[in-house]
């Protein structure tokens, strides 16, 4: 059976000043469904290019990315925002909700430009909001919630478009520590309850939560394996203090 995601000695190259500068040199990862991973990595380690690949924002320089059992990495722009439309769901660090829009709307929002009917629209943005714990504010505009509601409603927006991957880029990075927990455990619920997630951060205390723990450094893989291994925060420590040093 195919890997949900599979990424093949992708490489990314950006010129700059004269040089090729490596944002991914050469990886190959894959991830099943069901999985939970947390892709991890200081700033400047590939992991946001790594995101953007995966998230169809971005085509490889060379090497092949498969989403589905479809090679993504030769589609056109058109072509790639059809498939993220239809097999991801995005959640952002800033929520990125429209402010005029309520709750209702917003989780509808994707659901439109995907082309489904007002019933059917409303009835997945229902379902979403409830799964969040949010259907009682569905009138409500954003402004009107906490951040920790916000996040949650972008989850929901996520979620109503019944994707094959929740693609979550950085989700607690604008939150409390509290709040952040709480996301996190929306997160872990969703993906017990049989959801394929991939979760970016920087922060090893977050990439704990998830069950595997991808580490990049530049560019590379340096660490793929169970989140509850000590060699994973081991890994994470021993490559702080090279940066420090």
């Amino acid at each position: 059976m195919a890997h949900l995601i599979e990424l093949r000695d992708v490489y990314k190259l950006y010129p700059m000043g004269g040089e090729e500068v490596h944002a991914l040199d050469g990886i190959s990862l894959t991830i099943d469904k069901g999985e939970f991973v947390a892709i991890v990595g200081q700033s400047g380690s590939g992991k946001s290019t790594a995101m953007n690949i995966i998230g169809c924002l971005d085509v490889p320089t060379s090497g092949s990315y498969h989403l589905g059992g479809v090679d993504v990495s030769t589609m056109d722009d058109d072509q790639q925002a059809e498939i993220r439309n239809k097999m991801l769901g995005f959640i952002f660090q800033q929520y990125n909700l429209v402010p005029k829009l309520t709750v209702l709307e917003n989780v509808e929002l994707p659901l439109l430009y995907a082309g489904l009917s007002g019933p059917e629209r409303r009835e997945r943005a229902v379902r979403a909001l409830e799964r969040v714990g949010l259907a009682e504010k569905h009138r409500n505009l954003p402004s009107q919630l906490s951040g920790g509601q916000q996040q949650r409603v972008s989850i929901a927006r996520a979620l109503a478009g019944e994707p094959s991957v929740i693609l979550a880029d950085e989700p607690t990075g604008a939150l409390d520590s509290r709040t952040g927990r709480e996301v996190l455990g929306f997160l872990q619920k969703l993906n017990r309850e049989g959801n394929t997630v991939v979760l970016i951060t920087h922060d090893n205390s977050i990439a704990v939560k998830a069950k595997r723990i991808v580490r990049l450094q530049d560019g590379r893989i340096i660490y793929d394996g169970d989140a509850g291994d000590p060699a994973a925060v081991v890994q994470a420590q021993e490559t702080e203090e090279e940066a420090e040093a």
